[in-house]
């Protein structure tokens, strides 16, 4: 599972790895992985170099490789 702040006031990299769980699946098999994010781990070092958390909106992939992304999602955080 990768994380990508969207709004973020620094520049951050596109897609950070934040979950990692490997399966095996045989062919034609489908298996729900569930994975917690939490507070702190949607935080950045800002340029003052505190640790915050910023509102903004943040986009959840997964997939089997930082180049084979199967599912997007955008989620916000106020």
């Amino acid at each position: 599972m990768y994380v990508n702040d969207n709004e973020s006031s620094v520049a951050t990299p596109v897609k950070v790895l934040k979950g990692f769980k490997k399966i095996d699946l045989r062919p034609g098999e489908s298996k729900t992985i569930d994975f917690e994010i939490t507070y702190n781990e949607l935080g950045i070092w800002d340029r003052s170099m505190n640790y915050v958390v910023e509102p903004g909106e943040f986009e959840i992939m997964v997939g089997n490789s930082s180049e084979h992304i199967f599912q997007k999602s955008v989620v916000k955080f106020e």
